[in-house]
């Protein structure tokens, strides 16, 4: 160690009772672990400045396994050294000259923390570093979600497909608005063109979402009705349970406005996001058939064989339309078929078997007035 890092004092860890603070501030964090750990799962708003490769841990773990922790190390500080070492450094010292307030973490808080730390403080940069790294603030997360979402009192925003339940929430003072979150829909036909984050992404999104909410107050939280999945992300065992013991409100809204706004969601809005997404308008235009078929297979069984062979011909017909005149307006024909043959039935039957938690059913300016007016 150098002189000036022996004369720096470094800072101390960021322990477990400063969790909660460093994860609602926002403060500024950059993750050493390797590039496949963080894909696994980060926090949000954290940067991947890693002190190796997935190549070099890769290495440096069979090496530990084969020889030895003293080995491992030794040849950690031969595979990461001279310019690669000079590189890495350079990167965390133009984050934290950009965020004085910055805190490192790896996965345990341990020698990846700490050769991290020495590094900085010879380059003249002292941070510090979260005790216990990674795992410590996962751990926190997971005993935080469970207990927050016992804790805080919810409602359930219900309603037939298109109603335009994502819509009102932010009429709402708090929400949790879950498909956001997850960056699905939660329909069959609610996949984004981007990835969703990981299970525990979206889970550790979602614990820090709630205790920001907590911290303000304990009034009721509103989430939109979902099942167990939004898309492929798990909901929470005990997230899950409140939504199966809240009380609901039902927004109810007119089949043709139902129509249109499907129509804009998933055919407009969807084309548009397509063509940024693809140069090619035909690429484009191709991509956007094909997710909406994948969509319709994905609940054929469900369907039955003679509802999904029709709903896939009006969809072809709409394609047609689209491709040789430019006009979109047969996407409706596909989307109110599915309406009536499928998410109908299917919610009037699953709102039956809950009709003694309804609290209120009206338009969105009904229901919000209701709810502002009993002061929740």
């Amino acid at each position: 160690m150098s002189n000036k890092a022996l004369l720096m004092v470094m800072p101390k860890p960021i322990q477990a009772a400063q969790f909660d603070d460093l994860l609602l501030g926002q403060r500024p964090m950059f993750d050493v672990r390797a590039p496949i750990e963080f894909s696994k799962g980060a926090f949000p708003n954290v940067i991947n400045l890693p002190l190796m490769s997935d190549d070099e841990r890769h290495q440096i773990g069979s090496c530990y396994k084969e020889q030895g922790q003293e080995a491992a190390i030794t040849l950690g500080h031969q595979l990461v050294s001279g310019t690669t070492k000079n590189q890495r450094v350079e990167q965390w010292h133009a984050f934290a000259s950009q965020h004085p307030n910055a805190v490192l973490y790896c996965f345990r808080g341990g020698l990846r923390s700490k050769v991290t730390q020495q590094w900085l403080a010879e380059a003249g940069i002292a941070i510090p570093f979260v005790e216990g790294g990674y795992k410590a603030l996962r751990t926190h997360l997971i005993e935080r979600l469970d207990k927050l979402v016992e804790d805080v009192p919810a409602f359930v925003l219900s309603g037939r497909t298109g109603t335009g339940k994502t819509e009102i929430l932010p009429q709402f003072d708090r929400t949790i608005d879950l498909e956001g979150i997850a960056k699905h829909r939660g329909s069959s036909f609610g996949k984004y063109i981007e990835e969703q984050p990981s299970q525990i992404n979206f889970e550790n999104s979602l614990a820090i979402a709630l205790m920001r909410l907590k911290k303000a107050s304990n009034t009721p939280v509103i989430y939109e009705d979902e099942s167990r999945l939004v898309g492929c992300r798990l909901l929470p065992l005990s997230l899950q349970a409140k939504l199966k013991s809240s009380p609901i409100m039902v927004l109810n809204d007119c089949f043709d406005a139902r129509v249109d706004r499907i129509f804009g969601e998933y055919v407009v809005r969807a084309i548009a996001a397509w063509q940024q997404e693809l140069a090619d308008p035909n690429d484009a235009f191709l991509a956007f058939g094909d997710s909406l078929l994948q969509s319709i297979n994905r609940i054929r069984k469900r369907l039955g064989s003679e509802a999904h062979t029709h709903l896939v011909k009006l969809l072809e017909k709409a394609l047609n339309q689209q491709s040789k005149h430019n006009n979109l307006t047969h996407h409706k024909n596909w989307i109110s078929y599915l309406l009536i043959h499928y998410y109908d039935p299917m919610y009037d039957y699953q709102l039956s078997l809950k009709q003694d938690r309804v609290v209120m059913q009206g338009t969105s300016s009904e229901i919000v007035s209701w709810y502002k007016t009993n002061n929740f």
